[in-house]
């Protein structure tokens, strides 16, 4: 038991360069989300659902993190920061990172039954913050869904996913293999569109400063000879 505690602790500050040590990883909020998860996921599958809940509430109380006790997650999941809400038919693989506001939530069925209605998310997948990602879908395994995007389609695996609605952008194999990458989101790929539009503006915008200096200068010779007559 304490070697698994420790192995988790030591997997959240392989990819959270802020804490000092173990002792400090232990007062993350996240951390804390996990562990009363663990025990309300115990009674729900118990079928004890009100003391499960109660535990749930006491959990989103004290952390701003709201699971679901009847959401499935494997090992070492680490949500850094908090405010994050996790649907009850969600299912996270091991080594998943979320940051903080991010929402696995659930389609409305039409047919009036429960069934799976929350994202499945793979193994080692990081979800950056304010992501929202939306019902009975599967994040494939090491896939990054970048700051704010908004995933209602299955994600290939390795993709990364950035934009409202969410597309898919091509990241290299050299990005792809990183063990890590904060927040899902390589810091170059979200930028270039960006870059790219304002370079071209700043072109044209070039291109029309010499038009219209051409134009002046073919005007003032026509300007002067009609002073002469």
């Amino acid at each position: 038991m304490l070697e698994r505690l420790i192995a988790y602790l030591d997997s959240i500050k392989a990819r959270d360069p802020a804490p000092r040590s173990r002792w400090e990883v232990l007062l993350y909020p996240g951390v804390w989300a996990l562990a009363y998860h663990r025990a309300a996921h115990w009674l729900f599958e118990a079928e004890l659902y009100f003391l499960a809940r109660l535990i749930n509430h006491w959990s989103r109380m004290v952390t701003g993190i709201d699971i679901h006790p009847g959401a499935k997650i494997g090992r070492n999941f680490f949500i850094d920061h908090g405010f994050t809400v996790i649907g009850e038919t969600a299912e996270i693989g091991n080594n998943v990172t979320i940051y903080q506001c991010v929402t696995l939530g659930g389609t409305n069925p039409t047919n009036g039954k429960g069934g799976k209605r929350h994202p499945t998310i793979e193994d080692d997948v990081i979800i950056g913050s304010g992501a929202q990602v939306i019902g009975p879908i599967t994040v494939g395994k090491r896939a990054r869904i970048g700051a704010n995007a908004v995933v209602t389609d299955a994600v290939p695996e390795g993709a990364t996913m950035i934009g409202l609605k969410a597309r898919s952008t091509l990241v290299p194999a050299e990005e792809w293999m990183k063990e890590f990458v904060p927040y899902g989101t390589p810091c170059d790929d979200p930028c270039e569109p960006s870059r790219d539009c304002v370079e071209k503006l700043e072109n044209e915008l070039k291109a029309l400063r010499q038009e219209i200096a051409e134009l002046r200068s073919a005007g003032e010779p026509a300007k002067r000879s009609g002073t002469g007559d």
